[in-house]
């Protein structure tokens, strides 16, 4: 049996920030959870004790727990400050629920209702949550309007926090802030989150030049010193790097040449996003949101690229293809403009833009797992002959891969920066 597992971000609608994860299990494309409860315990147990450092990171963590998970005492494995029990229809309804729900809080550990309804069986348990989670789905027009927005100012009336979930579109969102949500999830939160990050103007600033340069065939590495050298910002970036824990180099490099020579254009390519990074800016969780969203795609969609056939471009493509989905964000103008003026292969510009061919089957894979559309994942991954089964691993390698790259290229360490010899300015 297939497995299938993704993480969607919680946003925090007033203050623009992540405040955790769910992590979405699928078995097949059935719901997991549908499933016999003791076959769905062995499996979400068993996934998340083999990875915990992958889903458990520095933002709470969204779980559904089964009433098996709940008996066997599996929330315990896990950090209780970190970590949110969320129940559902099937646990509410099991004689000893109440029970064993009353231990976990009366321990500290916090409970979130999935799919909130108006029913005695979800008012039973209110004493026990401090979110309640709400399908925004089929709910813009209406009575169902006006029942959502009545039932999220119920629940704020007894001091609930509310999730919406299923937040698709900017309909939605807009519609969660109308109706007075706490929170937001679904596909279209990261998206929004990087959205607020702090843009270019089209074809100007160095950054574009550079990722134009970095990206043709033959890159030119006196070009690529030129643009660097001109930037103050790119410059600093570029030190950082090249002299943080991820190269590890015995003696500090202080020119830019040495440390393109040390990075080597195929790290350069896969790292050109980081240049961009600006400890000025505004928004900087939308920032690093945006960045480990390109990571997480490139990461991803380059592992399973492994198991395609005739794939008409290769693995270091895969990677920018994935990284350059979100340039859109990065740059003031649509993508098929962008990509217009960056030397890539024409596969790659037709799935980013039109989601064609057998690039665009993988880029959809990839969206669709983002998404938690399992019925698709399933249909392009056998489409694509990636097995199924190691997608869920495979993803979850990749998070951690990104987060620990991240940690390593961003952690702040005064003293050796100041040893930098570069001053850092905003990028106009």
């Amino acid at each position: 049996m297939d497995k299938y597992v993704t993480r969607q971000p919680i946003k925090a609608l007033k203050e623009d920030r992540i405040i955790g994860y769910e992590v979405l299990f699928q078995k097949d494309y059935d719901s997991l959870y549908s499933s016999s409860d003791v076959a769905a315990a062995d499996t979400i147990a068993g996934f998340l004790m083999q990875n915990t450092e992958s889903i458990f990171h520095d933002k709470l963590t969204f779980v559904t727990f089964t009433p098996s998970l709940l008996f066997r005492n599996t929330p315990k494995i896990f950090d209780k400050e970190k970590m949110v029990i969320q129940i559902e229809d099937h646990v509410m309804i099991h004689p000893l629920s109440p029970t064993i729900i009353r231990k976990y809080k009366a321990e500290g550990y916090v409970f979130a209702i999935n799919d909130f309804q108006f029913s005695p069986k979800y008012f039973s348990m209110l004493d026990y949550v401090t979110y309640i989670k709400i399908d925004i789905r089929n709910k813009q027009e209406g009575k169902e309007r006006i029942s959502l927005k009545n039932l999220i100012n119920t629940m704020k009336g007894f001091d609930k926090k509310c999730i919406v979930t299923g937040v698709s579109s900017m309909a939605d969102y807009d519609l969660a802030i109308e109706v007075g949500a706490d929170y937001a999830e679904g596909s279209y939160v990261a998206e929004a989150m990087a959205g607020k990050v702090n843009r270019m103007e089209f074809l100007e600033g160095n950054f574009f030049q550079l990722v134009v340069e970095v990206s043709k065939d033959e890159p030119d590495i006196e070009k690529i010193e030129e643009i660097i050298s001109r930037d103050a910002a790119l410059s600093y970036a570029l030190l950082k790097i090249v002299n943080s824990a991820y190269f590890a180099l015995r003696r500090r490099v202080s020119s830019i040449r040495q440390a393109l020579v040390t990075m080597g254009i195929s790290q350069l390519k896969q790292w050109v996003y980081l240049l961009s990074f600006n400890n000025d800016i505004d928004n900087e969780e939308s920032l690093e949101a945006m960045m480990k969203l390109s990571f997480l795609r490139a990461s991803f969609a380059m592992t399973i690229s492994d198991h395609i056939e005739n794939l008409p471009i290769i693995r270091s493509e895969v990677y920018m293809m994935g990284m350059f989905s979100t340039l859109q964000y990065m740059i003031n103008a649509p993508l098929e403009e962008i990509l217009e003026e960056v030397p890539v292969a024409q596969e790659i510009k037709d799935a980013l833009i039109r989601k064609e061919g057998i690039c665009g089957d993988l880029y959809e894979l990839i969206l669709s797992y983002e998404s938690a559309e399992w019925k698709k994942v399933k249909q392009l991954s056998d489409k694509l002959n990636i097995p199924s089964g190691q997608l869920a691993q495979t993803y979850m390698d990749c998070v951690e891969a990104v987060n620990e790259i991240w940690n390593g290229l961003t952690s702040s360490n005064t003293e050796q920066e100041a040893e930098i010899p570069v001053s850092k300015k905003t990028r106009t």
